[in-house]
């Protein structure tokens, strides 16, 4: 199922039909500020699985990112976090960047695995924030990527739509995508290290 929602004012009954398809186990694909994403919700075992079989990874080694609305629930998944970390995700986000912390003991209970390590998304997107929002916790995420040897990820709704339909339950079109992922930052030993430089520009940030 293909749904159209605009970004600059997300429809709420076609948000509330794509949590409902995440409540019964769905798979979407969605818009972020970055590329298009793969998403379950997090609670969902069965989702999760069926996501890591769509992308041919065990979910112990899948690097997946809890996308959420805001930094509320961060402190839900990840051990503590000085002052000065908080006040740089405040800066940075809703944004384009995957912080990556030491996770607490929720997740690898969430995943089954034994994650020590939680990626931690808040996209500057309406269409996303507002379904994790009333979803009431973050939902599980993976790029889509384009088999495209020169695009390395789909930018195009309809042709994501065309490729997956028969694989997820809803596709949402929220415009053309982005061809730059996010910038990944470890924040695992109290320090920032990009480890992916993506769309995100962190020394902007910190140096403000």
């Amino acid at each position: 199922m293909l749904v159209k929602i605009y970004p600059e004012n997300p429809n709420p009954k076609a948000i509330e039909q794509v949590v409902e398809v995440l409540k019964k186990g769905g798979i979407i694909i969605y818009p972020t500020d970055t590329v298009y994403g793969l998403g379950c919700d997090i609670t969902n075992q069965r989702a999760i699985e069926k996501i890591c079989r769509l992308r041919g990874i065990k979910p112990e080694k899948a690097n997946f990112s809890f996308i959420c609305s805001d930094l509320r629930h961060i402190s839900d998944y990840i051990k503590p976090i000085d002052t000065t970390t908080f006040r740089v995700l405040k800066k940075a986000l809703p944004g384009p960047f995957t912080f990556i912390f030491n996770a607490n003991n929720n997740v690898p209970k969430l995943l089954s695995s034994n994650k020590k390590t939680v990626g931690i998304r808040v996209p500057d997107n309406a269409i996303a924030r507002e379904i994790v929002l009333q979803l009431g916790n973050p939902i599980l995420s993976t790029s889509i990527h384009d088999d495209d040897d020169v695009i390395e990820y789909s930018t195009d709704p309809e042709l994501i739509h065309e490729k997956y339909e028969e694989s997820v339950d809803v596709v949402i079109d929220g415009g053309y995508g982005d061809n730059e992922p996010s910038t990944v930052v470890d924040c695992t030993s109290g320090d920032f290290e990009i480890i992916r430089q993506g769309k995100g520009d962190l020394e902007s940030i910190i140096g403000d």
